[in-house]
């Protein structure tokens, strides 16, 4: 529950920046076409998400006849779900990583890198699959999308303000100044990113809570987050950026900096595995 509440402040807090911003242009007309042409584009993503998703990470699929226990596992929580059965596909990545995808339970696809099933127990990988069917049941596509929308728009709106500040000199009393134009092409941008990694940080949080409760334990997953965690900064990964967020630890690994944790995709693993056995996923 406090995850879902911290969703709905995070997507408002957009709805905030974007009558911000609005305010700051000293009209709606310039934010409203921003709008619509960022929905537009990444609601083709959306639409598309599963083709988009296992294509970039040059996913395999799989039968039955192949990996006859992964069906087993994914059969078995997609009828405890009251899901249906997604399409199942595997990766030749070293690092032991997975990721969910889809528009809707009715076109999702699972996906689990070759190094998951070497280093995880298969009771380990049940949790991982738990936690990933989660994001699909929760609609977390959706809900990252509509997010990555707002940013875009808020983005594109900033630079058209900022420019427009910019080239008028600051003569018109009506919109920003040009220092103004200026700290809305920088801060405008970095709010909205910082709101969109928050969100995506909180379903994190809100797939291992549903995760565990898909199964009634939360131990798996989390033995299996330390597996992953720690092979990730072995193990390289092939990973564009933009799609880290998806996998169910950050596939790409770097430099502790201050105020790192802002910055990331993921909840610091350690704060996961330690909600995890603490058991608040069953309040």
């Amino acid at each position: 529950m406090r995850n879902n509440v911290k969703t709905a402040v995070i997507l408002a807090a957009f709805g905030g920046l974007i009558l911000l911003i609005g305010g700051a242009v000293g009209g709606t007309n310039g934010l409203t076409i921003a709008l619509i042409i960022a929905l537009v584009l990444v609601g083709g993503q959306y639409w598309f998400s599963d083709r988009i998703a296992i294509a970039a990470a040059r996913a395999i699929p799989v039968t039955e006849e192949q990996m006859p226990e992964y069906y087993r596992i994914v059969r078995e929580l997609t009828e405890r779900a009251g899901m249906p059965m997604p399409r199942l596909y595997v990766t030749e990545d070293r690092q032991p990583n997975a990721f969910a995808t889809g528009r809707n339970p009715s076109h999702a696809a699972v996906a689990v890198t070759r190094g998951l099933l070497e280093i995880c127990t298969w009771d380990e990988i049940r949790g991982v699959l738990a936690h990933e069917l989660s994001h699909v049941g929760n609609r977390d596509t959706l809900i990252t999308s509509v997010a990555a929308g707002l940013a875009l728009a808020i983005t594109f709106a900033a630079r058209l303000a900022a420019f427009a500040g910019i080239f008028a000199g600051g003569n018109n009393r009506e919109g920003p100044n040009i220092f103004e134009s200026l700290a809305l092409l920088i801060l405008a941008p970095l709010a909205a990113a910082l709101l969109q990694l928050a969100l995506s940080r909180s379903r994190e949080y809100e797939a291992d809570r549903s995760g565990a409760r898909l199964i009634g334990d939360g131990e798996p997953l989390a033995r299996a987050l330390a597996k992953l965690d720690a092979a990730s900064k072995q193990v390289p990964m092939n990973v564009r950026p933009e799609a880290a967020s998806m996998y169910i630890v950050n596939p790409i690994t770097g430099k502790d900096v201050q105020f790192k944790n802002w910055f990331q995709t993921h909840p610091p693993t350690p704060d996961r595995i330690k909600r995890l056995q603490s058991r608040e996923w069953a309040r």
